[in-house]
């Protein structure tokens, strides 16, 4: 294949990273990328071990001056987020991703997700089980399927395989990091039957797009405004009109990526009617731009009016049942704790709104790394969803993972990027689900810790990951497999 990263070290970790992008991933469709890692280990003599979900372990034997020593884990997901710009033609299910440097070092994608999140763990989990000249100790690398859509792999992997008790987890955005602890999760849907009926008017469209989205985790104390949030804002003023109607709302989808886009159609019986509805609409939508241009510097908003003939259209308890829930679901950030600057100790984010045909689907992700306020939060989502007549599911919901005390793990890697860097590594906790404390709740005695490259846009086709910081990256993680051989 053409490579598209050049001049940049490691040469050998990029072109994994190349050739494992060539292969699509999206979350669900992990067949082809578990059938490309499992060539990948029987052409090289390694042992491999696939499960139903797809997940795939691959060991190596410890090597020059590592054989005999505990084993180590390593560990990455294999699935993306599949996100792209609006018009995009871009086929996640067929095509690889197309990628680019930029002129200050930052690979990206042409109009997607990079996904550098994470197959720059896959990456780099290869290239060190490719390379017979490095000293480590017994390797267990494992590559899990769906993380992104509720850590799905990870929920279903037989653990016994696994004889490691320290792990590195390669899921983390920052250079020069290393993350400790991390909140526990879920996806939280609320679904509700729709009545409709077929009627004529006409409709107009209040259509949101050009926000920045992000990280439901990371992102979500950065005052990213949510898309269907102010869709729904702009909806329920004009419901002010008894006779409006929706017939459809759609904005984002996925639970853990904050809503870039969003659009709404509603429906009204007379001209005069769409007509006033459209002059409320732009209206809103310029005041919208004004109150958050300087954060969302991209916001597109367009109000559109069109004859509508036979169209399908909620009925008006429907319109002010789900408009009513978005309007008023909890989102966002939750509870801080001041005492550590501020650090996000509960969220959540509404990213599906998917109103259209006869149900309407509510997707939310809540994060909290203490029980009980993640009990508060599904409490009110509860009451909202029983409020206005939603049926409620949970699923994909994993645990947090709490900082391991005089984790060895830890202190060697605080001394390896000390002697490698001539600066000290940073240990923080993040708010955010990682696979780590479902490892951590599955195999006592667990020391884990995670790392990872500089990663900006996560979840976004803003995604772009910084080409030096992965450089540093992987001296460390093979300074460290180094040192735990020794």
């Amino acid at each position: 294949m053409e490579y598209k990263i050049t001049g940049y070290e490691p040469t050998a970790l990029f072109r994994n990273f190349e050739e494992f992008s060539a292969v699509p991933r999206g979350s669900f469709h992990n067949e082809k990328i578990s059938d490309f890692l499992v060539k990948f280990a029987k052409d090289r003599g390694l042992e491999v071990y696939r499960d139903d979900a797809l997940n795939v372990i691959i060991k190596k034997p410890g090597q020059n001056g590592g054989e005999g020593k505990p084993p180590v884990i390593l560990q990455g997901h294999m699935d993306m987020v599949c996100e792209k710009v609006h018009g995009c033609d871009h086929d996640f299910e067929t095509q690889g991703i197309d990628m680019y440097v930029t002129e200050d070092g930052w690979l990206t994608a042409n109009g997607t997700t990079l996904g550098g999140d994470d197959g720059i763990a896959d990456a780099t989990m290869m290239t060190l089980l490719d390379d017979d000249t490095l000293t480590y100790p017994p390797l267990e690398c494992v590559f899990t399927t769906d993380e992104e859509v509720g850590l799905l792999g990870a929920n279903v992997l037989d653990y016994s395989k696994l004889d490691g008790r320290l792990m590195l987890n390669l899921d983390s955005e920052d250079e020069g990091i290393a993350t400790v602890s991390c909140a526990g999760g879920m996806d939280y849907t609320m679904t509700r039957a729709l009545t409709r009926e077929t009627l004529s008017g006409e409709t107009v469209t209040f259509d949101v797009k050009g926000l920045l989205g992000g990280h439901s985790g990371t992102d979500i104390d950065l005052g990213r405004t949510n898309a269907d949030k102010l869709i729904a804002r702009a909806v329920l003023a004009v419901l002010k009109d008894k006779d409006a109607r929706l017939v459809s709302f759609v904005g984002g989808t996925k639970g853990n990526a904050i809503p870039r886009e969003a659009e709404a159609v509603l429906w009204f019986p007379t001209a005069d009617k769409a007509a006033a509805a459209e002059d409320t609409l732009k209206a809103l939508g310029d005041a919208f731009t004004h109150e958050i241009h300087a954060l969302e510097p991209g916001i597109d908003v367009t109000v559109t009016r069109a004859a509508a003939n036979d169209i399908s259209v909620m009925s008006r308890e429907d319109t002010e049942s789900v408009v009513s829930a978005i309007v008023l679901s909890p989102n966002g950030v939750q509870t801080r704790d001041p005492l550590m600057d501020n650090f996000v100790i509960s969220s959540l984010n509404l990213g599906i709104v998917n109103v259209d045909g006869d149900e309407a689907v509510l997707g939310f992700a809540p994060r909290s790394s203490v029980d009980s306020l993640m009990d508060a939060i599904t409490n009110e989502l509860d009451l909202t969803a029983k409020t206005f007549g939603f049926e409620t599911e949970v699923s994909g919901a994993y645990p947090g993972w709490e900082k391991v005390e005089n984790s060895v793990l830890c202190d060697t890697m605080k001394e390896s990027y000390r002697d490698l860097f001539g600066g000290e590594l940073k240990v923080e906790g993040i708010h955010a689900g990682l696979e780590c404390g479902l490892f951590y709740a599955n195999l006592p005695g667990l020391d884990p810790v995670s790392i990872g490259p500089t990663m900006r846009g996560v979840h976004t086709p803003d995604e772009k990951m910084d080409l030096q910081s992965c450089d540093k990256f992987y001296k460390l993680v093979v300074d460290v497999l180094e040192r735990l051989a020794k």
